[in-house]
């Protein structure tokens, strides 16, 4: 039993960890690919679209080598060694907040770029003018997808307290018996599980909640559960 337990447990972690690297791969690398671009457009305010997307792209193949993923989750691994961080899992966001600062993910981001500028160079893909317009204007990119960066996490902040505000607020309402309420609470759990980072806590605090909110719904919004029901129902989150 005790193995089986540990196994169970392992398996959660590795699931969470598996989420939160796809959650972390999206955002961070959509952040990245929005800063390339608003900075370019910035840098060469003359350039219509399908230049700026030329550039962009040409920068992000060639200043990768497996690609923006392979660097997000070599930063990110990077972080959470340096954190001692021995799951694999992060626990909060203040501990993704500072994996990132010290996994050394805009350091990564500016010698990708460096790399595909000058690759680009010897390819002769783009014209010298427009390298060294980048070169100058690096930072400004950096600036940009640093601040977004922070953004996320503040969003993610309030996003997490908003979600745990909803949870509570099922709560009351399964107190008071008003099911019309729990079922809006309920909607908005839901959502806002599509927006966050995946966190053991708060995916376990939600899945006990629709386990009691299902059975409630599944048995007429009778509101007559046993306790035998209620374990069952928290056991299974």
């Amino acid at each position: 039993m005790e193995i089986e337990l540990k196994n169970q447990l392992n398996d959660n972690n590795i699931e969470v960890e598996k989420e939160q690297k796809s959650f972390l791969e999206t955002t961070l690398g959509g952040i990245i690919n929005t800063g390339l671009d608003v900075g370019i457009k910035f840098l060469l305010p003359d350039f219509i679209e399908d230049g700026v997307i030329e550039i962009k792209n040409a920068i992000l193949k060639d200043g990768f080598k497996e690609g923006l993923n392979t660097a997000i989750d070599e930063a990110i691994d990077l972080g959470k060694s340096a954190l001692g961080i021995v799951t694999g899992k992060f626990d909060d966001i203040n501990q993704m907040q500072k994996a990132v600062e010290t996994g050394g993910i805009i350091d990564s981001i500016s010698k990708g770029i460096d790399l595909a500028l000058n690759k680009i160079n010897e390819n002769g893909k783009i014209s010298n003018n427009i390298i060294n317009v980048i070169k100058k204007g690096k930072n400004l990119i950096l600036d940009n997808i640093s601040s977004n960066i922070e953004e996320m996490i503040v969003d993610q902040e309030n996003q997490i307290n908003s979600f745990q505000n909803s949870i509570e607020n099922w709560k009351d309402a399964f107190e008071r018996q008003d099911f019309d309420l729990m079922e809006n609470e309920m909607k908005n759990i839901n959502g806002f599980l599509e927006k966050i980072m995946p966190l053991e806590n708060l995916i376990k605090d939600a899945r006990k909640v629709e386990n009691i909110h299902n059975i409630i719904k599944n048995n007429n919004k009778n509101f007559n559960i046993n306790s035998l029901e209620l374990e069952a129902a928290k056991a299974l989150a």
